[in-house]
């Protein structure tokens, strides 16, 4: 049986592409293969996940790894069999590479500990204070980017 290569992510669905899509949309569930049609698709789903989690999490929720992951796969889970998993592959955009795949669990574990706890509950409070604490949490999740697409 031959090993698989740590770096070979020739076999991973989140690596694929959909069959003529011109590598402009990953493989997904349902077969989409525009980019605009995906996108709106994308957009349906964020609502309906919305109404979901708003039924799921109260306002005194402090959030976890494993609520962005649950958020994650509750969104895009119709689209994508890997929501809500962290992502396998190294990814850039541009020059910038995010970090590495093999050190998300360890950087989510960092931002539970850190911004998530610090920040949620999102209690009432100054518009400045909130603005801070989405933009920490927001920040931190861009850069790490566990996800191989919806982390914005």
């Amino acid at each position: 049986m031959k090993r698989r290569d740590r770096y070979d992510v020739a076999g991973l669905e989140e690596a694929q592409w959909e069959t003529g899509s011109r590598g402009r949309v990953l493989k997904n569930r349902i077969g989409i293969r525009r980019k605009r049609e995906m996108d709106r698709i994308e957009g349906r789903e964020q609502v309906r996940a919305l109404e979901e989690l708003t039924a799921i999490y109260d306002r005194d929720h402090p959030f976890t790894a494993a609520d962005v992951c649950r958020i994650h796969r509750i969104w895009l889970g119709p689209i994508n069999s890997w929501a809500g998993q962290y992502r396998q592959v190294n990814l850039q955009k541009g020059d910038f590479p995010f970090a590495a795949a093999a050190q998300i669990p360890k950087l989510m574990a960092d931002i539970e500990r850190g911004p998530l706890r610090t920040y949620t509950p999102c209690r009432p409070a100054p518009i400045e204070k909130l603005a801070i604490g989405l933009a920490v949490v927001h920040v931190e999740l861009i850069l790490i980017h566990p996800f191989r697409e919806g982390n914005g």
